[in-house]
């Protein structure tokens, strides 16, 4: 019987994009989510911290991070965020830059240097006040004038991705990572038909079937059910104490401005008693 498994825990996801057996889905995918920008497509990808199987249970692999090289020397790195935090977007340049940075090796000259695309899939919400679940970003002017065409980043919120038919092969992997869980490998829809999306549903497919992977799906899907109960205490445990400085805040300002009216209340009684000895001197 199949027991749904979900592409975005992360032993899966490594599975799927950071393993050397399924290079093609590595590549298939970059293709799609990065093609419009590439001068030319992915045909072969070298993974450069390729998944280990024998990894313990107990690793924390909540952010997942598969890196490659193409036969262009050209560098990809693909995360998956399934929680989201205030310093994420630090986070995501950060790891843009870092991976840019560290292609320079003693002696090399900088124009060593290649184009670098970061991919980021976020399971929650980061931009709140953005309607759009696709984001692009680069080294760009205020006229919108580049200054060096040298990578992205690109970003994907999953919580907001919704289309109405599955037509591109972008939409095609989102949606499969969105709903994976959901498909059922024996009536699957007509955007999983391809030989690609099949390959993908069969590593899915092999964590439901081996008794040794589900195990090891199992444990992960708990030590994230734990991870993000934590991260709902430290979200109230903030909102508690923003709530709180705005309290005190705000007594702060209702005893000033107490303050304020008491001082302006016996200006006022000064005033009018120094009238009053006035006429009265008359």
């Amino acid at each position: 019987m199949y027991r749904p498994i979900d592409p975005k825990v992360d032993c899966v996801f490594k599975t799927l994009f950071g393993s050397e057996d399924h290079s093609e889905l590595l590549i298939d995918f970059l293709n799609a989510l990065l093609g419009d920008e590439l001068p030319a497509p992915v045909t072969a990808v070298d993974i450069l911290n390729p998944y280990n199987e024998r990894e313990t249970l107990d690793d924390k692999l909540t952010i997942v991070d598969v890196k490659a090289r193409d036969a262009q020397r050209r560098l990809f790195q693909v995360e998956i965020q399934l929680l989201v935090f205030p310093e994420l977007s630090t986070r995501i340049l950060y790891a843009w830059a870092d991976l840019y940075s560290q292609q320079l090796q003693s002696g090399q000259d900088y124009s060593e240097l290649q184009p670098t695309y970061t991919i980021w899939l976020l399971d929650q919400t980061l931009f709140t006040a953005r309607a759009e679940y696709a984001h692009r970003f680069t080294l760009r002017d205020e006229l919108g004038r580049g200054l060096l065409d040298h990578g992205s980043i690109r970003l994907f919120e999953l919580s907001k991705f919704a289309v109405e038919r599955v037509e591109t092969d972008t939409e095609r992997w989102l949606a499969f990572l969105k709903d994976g869980e959901r498909l059922d490998p024996d009536h699957l829809p007509e955007w999983m038909h391809s030989p690609i999306m099949r390959h993908a549903m069969s590593t899915l497919n092999a964590f439901s079937e081996k008794e040794r992977d589900y195990h090891r799906y199992q444990s992960r899907q708990e030590a994230l059910r734990q991870q993000r109960a934590i991260q709902r205490a430290l979200d109230e445990a903030r909102e508690n104490t923003r709530a709180a400085m705005q309290a005190t805040e705000a007594e702060r300002q209702a005893k000033e401005a107490a303050l304020q009216a008491r001082e302006e209340a016996l200006a006022e009684v000064a005033r009018l008693k120094a009238l009053l000895s006035q006429r009265d001197a008359h």
